[in-house]
């Protein structure tokens, strides 16, 4: 899935040019780069189905360089997760009956590349022998707001759990608990199921979504397929795979897995896995000198020099027409300052 905007990465992360096509490690990669190389580990690139928005097609070809165009997936308008997973998944099956599906993010961080490979593998060799649908879950290590939550069985199969319930991002109190607690993981949104089992939960739990995208059965992998979607995709409702399935679906399951994950959904969580000084400052560029500073990201473009004195705990980015300077403590507040922007000076600042 690459078809988001990525507003709390704002202002690097822009409508035109979201973080999912940003080399935001500094690797020179992209995380769609570095996500495409580690699912080329596990299965061929025929195989590999891109997912994202129209306008963002020429980056796409771009930064895949020989990705078949029959493996872009276009969505003509944003209408969240259920509708895009539900498209590719009814496509593929149509490809293929017995397909064994592996739906995850293009912008997230594995850095255990080798353990994450190994626990996507165990859970694909479950969900081919049972009507599964499985996600891997991440052991929380802060009570973190940003996140949905799974409450899980701690009894196992082969290192399979049965899912309780999904919990919604919670209040700073609840997420103590839950952490507290030991039966809870972070949500990584990364799904694992055949697509007959996809099928079948659209079917029963959000009917209106399987029936939009049913009609295509015939059309999928065909010269009709895109105007079929260019019609009928933007019927679909705006929801969650969550809200859709997951939270009503019984045959859920997970995978607890120590991958070394993040969403780097805000700079905060970038600041976290970034190379730091000793003072606990990440600045993207060498020529820098700071005193009296410290737990500070601080992102600005390459041949600028850095002088700061005085600041603890803040975000600073220089991106384009916009200098960001903001509380870490705040950073939640971000994505709505962004749009305030847009509303009070134009779509210049979108």
């Amino acid at each position: 899935m690459a078809g988001g905007v990525g507003s709390r990465f704002w202002p690097k992360s822009r409508n035109h040019f979201p973080k999912q096509f940003i080399d935001i490690l500094g690797t020179g990669q992209s995380l769609l780069q570095l996500t495409y190389e580690r699912f080329l580990k596990i299965c061929p690139k025929e195989n590999i189905y891109i997912l994202s928005n129209q306008q963002y097609l020429g980056l796409i070809q771009d930064q895949l360089a020989g990705i078949s165009a029959d493996n872009i997936l276009l969505e003509p308008s944003r209408n969240n997760t259920a509708p895009c997973i539900a498209y590719a998944s009814y496509k593929i099956l149509n490809a293929n009956p017995d397909a064994n599906i592996v739906v995850a993010p293009s912008d997230h961080l594995i850095l255990k590349e080798s353990e994450f490979l190994d626990r996507i593998s165990q859970a694909l060799d479950y969900t081919a022998e049972n009507d599964a649908l499985l996600t891997l879950g991440i052991s929380p290590t802060r009570p973190d707001t940003g996140y949905g939550y799974i409450n899980f069985q701690k009894e196992g199969v082969g290192g399979v759990h049965k899912v309780e319930r999904f919990m919604e991002k919670p209040v700073l109190e609840k997420a103590v608990e839950y952490v507290a607690n030991g039966d809870y993981l972070w949500n990584a949104g990364i799904f694992i199921w055949r697509a007959e089992s996809i099928q079948n939960a659209f079917r029963e739990h959000a009917p209106e979504i399987h029936q939009l995208f049913e009609q295509g059965n015939t059309l999928y992998n065909t010269d009709a397929e895109a105007l079929f979607i260019a019609e009928y995709y933007p019927q679909s409702p705006n929801i969650s795979i969550d809200y859709a399935i997951l939270e009503k679906a019984a045959n859920v399951y997970t995978i607890p897995a120590d991958i070394g994950w993040s969403d780097l959904g805000t700079w905060a969580s970038l600041h976290e896995v970034a190379e730091k000084d000793g003072f606990n400052n990440s600045v993207s560029v060498s020529d820098k000198y700071l005193s009296n500073t410290q737990n500070c990201l601080i992102q600005v473009p390459k041949g600028k020099g850095v002088v700061i004195d005085g600041l603890e705990n803040y975000i600073i980015v220089d991106d384009a027409n916009v200098l960001l300077i903001y509380p870490k403590e705040k950073e939640q507040e971000i994505k709505e300052v962004s749009m305030q922007m847009v509303a009070a000076f134009g779509e210049d600042y979108l």
